[in-house]
């Protein structure tokens, strides 16, 4: 798989123009896009026209900056302006932003190359990308596989090399699930390190844009472009963004490493765990001292989870009035009104998540479910706080199986939900993690391995998982369409 760097050098040494290496992208999607749908708009104009800009100034003999002329693709949940912004969703089906997101902008600014808005389930409400109210995403492994979700649409599109990388946004696993179901590399920055001014919220406390990429390398020059305090976003961290691609090195730097005791044993797909020990395994060769590590309860994240992010959504989705933006339908009187257009507008998923929220919310059950789910999530965050005073990473799966057939899931939510078991309590305790590839399946399916890390340790995150990466062979295979 091409890298940054590689394009980069490319464009420096006039081997290849930005023209010719948008035009190679797009020429990809069109051959391959019909069986993988990955992709809900596709902005060749846009993207040719950002390519001959950045030719313009090579030809000029300009510098240029490291991720000018690389071509991306965006989660379509991020605001593009003057680009259609569906979030899977027929409620705004027809909407273009006005304005454009902060990461968005940053990548803009850079001079990155928009290839297009990519599938997701809808509102980023599932775990396979079946949720989207448009079509349905592919593995490109295997194409009756899904891609995992809910950035499924940007998984699939960076494993089947229709774009460099991708932004995916994760509010329990959105990115790194479906980075380990398509063999990609995705993280997920502690919250408050990357703006959400722009993204469309799912659960406010929780969601949080990181990048996926065929590679760690990758992913650390994408997280640096887009980290960093907005004034626009009251939960954005002021803080200095360390030069992330600089500090990786092939050596494991000294690290403790915690495996997780609760996420191996009963429920745990055999293949996933052989996988995933061997990796363990492998950091150890390199020279990380292995501690087993408990959190008690980190298997309550599950259900505190899904009291808290319905429960979030029930408020952030209540401004889809068909008054402001977004569809209308008819009806005799203003209620009448929502309630037709929601109807309509807000798939099955979406209507149950908004449903279990305003139930936890109302009166008689905000103390009962919520203000208990709260709770859970402090005691969470006090078990990983208790873990960091013994190792500095921790390690387990990142999903406890691997991609799934299209359609075996669906009419079982609650099976659905379970695949999120391992990378939840990340986010309701606001921690930074990516998944790496660590294996294949016996039917070649791909394996990832999730680390951990203490807030604002993505620099060690990093490191551990280029150090892996560099001294195994699983980043360097590629789906073959």
């Amino acid at each position: 798989m091409t890298s940054i760097r590689e394009l980069h050098q490319q464009l420096v040494s006039k081997e290849r123009s930005a023209v010719e290496i948008t035009q190679s992208y797009l020429d990809r999607i069109e051959a391959v896009e019909a069986k993988v749908k990955s992709f809900l708009t596709i902005t060749s104009d846009r993207a040719l026209t950002q390519a001959q800009k950045v030719d313009e100034k090579i030809t000029s003999k300009e510098a240029i900056q490291l991720l000018e002329g690389i071509p991306l693709a965006l989660k379509d949940n991020l605001c593009t302006k003057n680009v259609l912004t569906t979030c899977g969703s027929k409620i705004l089906a027809n909407f273009v932003p006005p304005y454009e997101s902060t990461v968005t902008q940053k990548l803009e600014d850079q001079g990155t190359i928009l290839l297009g808005k990519t599938n997701l389930d809808e509102f980023a409400m599932g775990s396979s990308t079946e949720n989207s109210a448009f079509q349905i995403t592919a593995n490109p492994w295997d194409l009756s596989k899904v891609p995992g979700g809910s950035s499924g649409g940007s998984a699939a599109a960076v494993a089947a090399h229709e774009c460099l990388v991708a932004l995916g946004s994760d509010t329990g696993g959105s990115i790194r699930q479906p980075a380990s179901f398509c063999g990609v590399v995705g993280m997920k920055p502690t919250y408050g390190l990357v703006s959400r001014y722009g993204l469309v919220a799912y659960a406010s406390s929780l969601d949080q844009i990181g990048p996926l990429s065929g590679s760690v390398e990758d992913s650390a020059i994408l997280l640096k472009a887009i980290a960093g305090h907005d004034p626009k976003d009251s939960t954005s961290l002021k803080v200095d963004i360390p030069d992330y691609p600089s500090l990786l090195k092939p050596e494991l730097p000294p690290v403790r490493i915690g495996i997780i005791e609760e996420t191996f044993g009963e429920g745990l797909n055999p293949e996933v765990e052989a996988a995933v020990k061997q990796a363990i395994l492998q950091w150890e060769s390199l020279g990380a001292s292995i501690t087993t590590i408990s959190c008690p309860r980190f298997r309550y994240g599950l259900p505190a989870y899904y009291i808290i992010a319905p429960s979030e959504a029930s408020a952030n989705l209540a401004r889809y009035d068909a008054v402001k933006y977004g569809l209308r339908q008819e009806g005799e009187n203003l209620l009448s009104m929502y309630t037709k257009t929601r109807a309509q507008g807000f798939g099955t998923e979406v209507k149950r998540r908004i449903m279990l929220g305003t139930y936890a919310l109302s009166a008689g059950y905000y103390d009962a479910y919520y203000l208990k789910a709260q709770k859970v999530r402090t005691l969470i965050k006090q078990d990983f706080e208790a873990a960091f005073g013994q190792v500095d990473i921790l390690v387990c799966p990142t999903s406890p199986v691997t991609a799934f057939t299209a359609g075996d899931k669906t009419a079982d939510p609650l099976s659905m939900y379970l695949l999120d078991l391992m990378t939840i309590p990340v986010n309701l305790a606001g921690l930074p993690a990516i998944s790496i590839p660590c294996g294949f399946d016996q039917q070649g399916l791909p394996i990832g391995v999730q680390l951990i890390g203490n807030v604002l340790s993505e620099a060690l995150l990093f490191q551990v998982a280029y150090a892996y990466e560099q001294n195994t062979p699983w980043h360097s295979k590629s789906a073959n369409l």
